[in-house]
């Protein structure tokens, strides 16, 4: 029994070890299945998700990296012999656009001046008829405007030279994202010497991530107890800017990684810093999210990325640290200290010498002034534009990326509309508080809308009286009164006498009406021109019955008034309803020796490859015989120089300029309508709820009209002579065409067809000069 024990002993625990080993072989085993299995599971996982990730960024950069916002640019200034630019618009102009005066040109974007003549050195810029190289040029002037524009290459004179457009602004999608896409070769070296020395040294050497950054962070942010640097290379920053959210979590640093390393596998390191360079974060403009170097040059120093000096180019990378943090107008010395910083690396970096250096540290930040925004606030004309583009390109052109829309406007006169409107309604309030204002001015020789202001604070987005309006237009409708019958030259000429006694007719609702003079007088008769001159009412009237309504109802209509006429004698003092855009369209016709054509905002569309749209024609035709319409002219700048406006023609004396007052009834509604050689002005001062203003058309629209000109000096009007126009002379109380050297006549042009002055001064011939046919 003992033996049978101990011989049982060393049986149990030798099967004990090999149940041991072999259950721990057959763990490692088991774990060794399952992991090679998981392993393989998780790379192809991770392969396919590297797939898809590889697909989106595949999608990003390959297609349409960036929704670019529409870009909506001024009108390009053209210079020529003649054009009506003056010295000083031209100066005001060039520092609009950020040229940098100085004694001698040598480098683009600078000019200098003395007092007939300019010399430039423009910018290379995209024009609607293709890409326009850098020039240097000198612009001479004399009293009419331009006299000549000089290449100073090779001295040949220009027939016409254009300045770049003023970029007004972008309109941004619902993301809020604003960027102007700049290529990588526009970019002054510096700037991406000073970002890689900044932000990636190893930007050249590691694949998309860098290891030994995120170590040295990671170890310098725990002994500081938070983050207080960064190991993300210049890629994974692109990587989170293009395509996660601003989270922090160890997910989101793993998904940015694996993009950073397939963009950096995929993609070159010019075309990943092209990328970085207009995609990154460059602080913000109210409700706008500024992207990229090249729209920060404009947001913070007003001029292109390349004409930056070394300074300006270290601060915009200097920005990229923190924005908020560094805004050099909030917070200027973080912004120096910042700036200094990026300067210092250059130079030990070698990108910079000492000289450099020194120079750039002691400059000043050199901001554009906080004042004056980078996009111009227009809601008045830029919903013209908007409602033109619509009409004429469609409702998805404003969808498409890249396009660039060229208009007609003209900062400078925008700008001194804007002021004329404001000052001149404050200078009001005191005796007649709450009115409102509406404004249109128009390039006289371009059918172009050149200003518009629909509200007493011009940036205001809400009611447009400058097309929104409709009221009666008072005496503005007479001219075209006149020009109806002035084209009957066998019965009218300009002193034609016209009856001024009481009438009584039938108003539109079939009441007895009786229209007075605004002085309650009568005088018997007058000539035509006095008569419109003085914007008498009771002559016109008997004028506008004598000739018909549908007459003058045509002229308007031909002239470019867009809505009905109504066919009832009060039309004839202006119970007609319009809006400033309404009337600056008629007063362009007038302005332009007749000739209608359809007022326009928008000159040129391109799309994102620079192509321009295709677009049919505005309608233009002849309105008014040009002869018949220079009397007009002729008659309107009378009314400047001693009739309803002889208050303007004293303020500029010298000057001739063209105009007509209104005033609708119980002085409700105050206008003015007007041109000097360059612009035409439409102009209506009232109240919205329709009140009486106790203003006549000279009081208060033609007071604005005058700050206008206060803002830009008016060029002299030149009336050249017209075909079918020649000087006549008339008896002083009938209206007979007389010969020069008879008594008591006038001088006043004519129609040639019908200026037939009487032999002998109308008088009988003597005996003897009958007797031999004399």
């Amino acid at each position: 029994m003992t033996t049978a024990k101990n011989n049982r002993k060393p049986t149990n625990k030798k099967p004990a070890k090999k149940a041991a080993a072999s259950g721990n072989s057959s763990f490692w085993g088991g774990f060794w299945s399952v992991g090679w299995k998981l392993a393989l599971v998780t790379t192809a996982v991770l392969a396919v998700y590297c797939i898809y990730l590889d697909q989106i960024i595949a999608r990003k950069f390959e297609g349409q990296k960036w929704y670019l916002p529409a870009q909506i640019f001024s009108r390009s200034m053209a210079l020529y012999p003649g054009a009506p630019v003056s010295h000083g618009q031209f100066i005001d102009e060039l520092k609009l656009l950020g040229y940098r005066k100085v004694a001698n040109p040598r480098q683009i974007g600078e000019f200098s001046a003395s007092s007939s003549r300019v010399e430039l050195w423009r910018r290379p810029f995209l024009h609607p008829e293709g890409q326009q190289p850098a020039q240097q040029v000198m612009v001479s002037f004399d009293v009419n405007g331009v006299a000549s524009v000089e290449r100073l290459s090779d001295h040949r004179q220009l027939a016409v030279f254009h300045l770049e457009p003023v970029l007004l602004d972008r309109i941004v999608t619902g993301d809020g994202e604003d960027r102007l896409f700049v290529p990588t070769k526009e970019i002054p070296e510096t700037v991406v010497e000073g970002l890689i020395l900044t932000e990636d040294r190893s930007f050249y050497e590691h694949y998309g991530i860098n290891p030994l950054a995120i170590v040295r962070a990671a170890m310098v942010n725990l002994s500081a107890g938070r983050t207080v640097q960064g190991g993300s290379t210049l890629t994974q920053q692109l990587a989170k800017n293009f395509f996660l959210s601003s989270e922090r979590s160890l997910i989101r640093k793993i998904r940015e990684a694996l993009m950073a390393v397939i963009i950096d596998a995929r993609y070159s390191k010019q075309e990943i810093l092209e990328a970085y360079l207009n995609e990154v974060y460059m602080g913000q403009d109210h409700n706008r999210a500024i992207h990229g170097m090249g729209l920060a040059s404009q947001f913070y120093f007003g001029r292109p990325i390349g004409e930056l000096t070394v300074a300006q180019q270290a601060l915009l990378v200097a920005e990229i640290k923190g924005p908020s943090y560094y805004n050099p107008w909030r917070y200027p010395q973080r912004a120096q200290e910042r700036r200094d910083l990026v300067l210092r690396l250059m130079m030990e970096g070698n990108k910079i010498n000492v000289d450099q250096y020194k120079v750039a540290v002691s400059s000043p930040l050199g901001l554009r002034n906080a004042a004056r925004p980078v996009h111009q606030k227009l809601p008045a004309f830029f919903a013209r534009v908007k409602q033109e583009l619509r009409d004429r390109y469609g409702d998805a052109l404003l969808k498409q990326s890249g396009i660039k829309v060229y208009t007609t406007l003209d900062p400078l006169a925008q700008e001194a509309a804007e002021k004329a409107v404001s000052a001149t309604l404050k200078s009001l309030d005191s005796k007649n508080s709450g009115l409102q204002a509406g404004m249109v001015v128009t390039e006289r020789y371009t059918y172009g809308i050149a200003a518009m202001v629909g509200d007493r604070n011009p940036g205001y987005d809400g009611y447009d009286r400058a097309e929104e309006i409709r009221r009666p237009i008072g005496s503005l409708v007479k001219p075209f009164v006149y020009a109806t019958a002035l084209a009957q030259g066998t019965k009218y000429n300009l002193f034609t006498p016209l009856k001024d006694e009481p009438i009584t007719l039938k108003n539109e609702q079939g009441q007895t009406w009786s229209p007075k003079n605004d002085d309650r007088q009568f005088s018997g008769q007058v000539p035509l021109l006095t008569a419109l001159t003085n914007s008498m009412n009771v002559p016109t009237v008997n004028l506008g019955m004598a000739i018909g309504l549908d007459a003058i109802a045509t002229t308007l209509r031909q002239s470019g008034w867009s809505e009905s006429v109504p066919a009832y004698p009060s039309m004839l003092l202006g119970a007609v309803n319009g809006s400033p855009l309404m009337v600056a369209q008629i007063y362009q016709t007038l302005a332009n020796n007749g000739h209608y054509r359809q007022l326009n905002a928008v000159t040129a569309v391109l799309d994102k490859d620079n192509q321009p749209l295709q677009v049919s024609y505005l309608p233009q035709s002849e309105a008014i015989d040009p002869a018949v319409n220079y009397l007009v002219q002729y008659a309107l700048t009378q009314v400047v120089q001693s009739g309803t406006a002889a208050k303007l023609g004293a303020a500029f004396p010298g000057v001739t300029l063209a105009g007509k007052t209104g005033t609708s009834n119980d002085q409700r509604d105050s206008w003015f309508a007007g041109f000097d050689e360059r612009n035409v002005a439409a102009i209506w001062v009232g109240r919205d709820d329709n009140g009486k203003t106790g203003l006549y058309g000279s009081s208060g629209a033609m007071a604005i009209y005058r700050n206008f000109l206060n803002e830009r000096a008016p060029l002299s009007l030149r009336l050249p002579p017209v075909n079918g126009v020649v000087q006549g002379y008339f008896d002083r109380d009938t209206g007979i065409a007389r010969q020069r050297d008879c008594r008591a006549v006038v001088a006043a042009p004519a129609l040639a067809d019908s200026y037939h002055p009487a032999d002998n001064c109308g008088d009988s011939s003597p005996w003897w000069k009958r007797m031999f046919g004399g």
